[in-house]
């Protein structure tokens, strides 16, 4: 392993650490109608657990309405049931061969709330990249131990990594900062 080779995996890990938290941040209610909100609730049906959208066809009619359009329609009651024992508070309305989900306008209380998980989620996501960078500073510590680099190739790799740190660390901030706003919008 080269010091490169330490700088690219640092680089795409940290990467992949705020992709997955841009992805928790897609499931959080913002008062409007997203797929997302629904899209990765387990469904048990066909004597497994699946994704909703495995099962069915997620769409977006109206701002504050999803609509669930099951590929079979002997999986509704299982969705319906899914939905109801996940956490979005969301009560489902069956129609048919269709479920509706009508999106309720969020309480001042409610914004609150998932502002606080927000934050979690960035400073979960800033923990993360802060354990690759300290993973990737050890990986050089090792090559400079055994010889392979010198102390200042060991001294520039970590301020690279640092400045990829604070880079990721940059962007969910502004992540985070975005989103809060979009739940505080009325």
């Amino acid at each position: 392993m080269t010091t490169d080779d330490i700088l690219l995996e640092a680089e795409d890990t940290m990467e992949k650490a705020v992709g997955y938290m841009s992805h928790e941040f897609d499931s959080v209610r913002t008062g409007k109608a997203s797929p997302a909100l629904v899209e990765n609730i387990d469904v048990e049906a066909y004597g497994a657990n699946m994704k909703l959208k495995q099962l069915a066809l997620i769409t977006t009619p109206e701002p504050r309405l999803l609509v669930i359009q099951p590929f079979d329609a002997a999986t509704v009651k299982d969705i319906e049931k899914a939905i109801k024992e996940s956490k979005i508070g969301i009560n489902p309305a069956v129609d048919g061969k269709i479920i509706r989900l009508p999106i309720p306008e969020l309480s001042e209380e409610r914004r609150k709330d998932l502002v606080k998980s927000i934050k979690q989620m960035a400073e979960e996501a800033r923990v993360r990249v802060r354990g690759h960078r300290r993973d990737a500073i050890d990986a050089a510590k090792k090559l400079q131990k055994s010889g392979e680099i010198t102390e200042d190739a060991l001294r520039d790799t970590e301020a690279e990594v640092q400045k990829f740190t604070d880079k990721f660390v940059k962007q969910i901030e502004d992540s985070a900062a975005r989103k809060e706003a979009e739940i505080m919008k009325v």
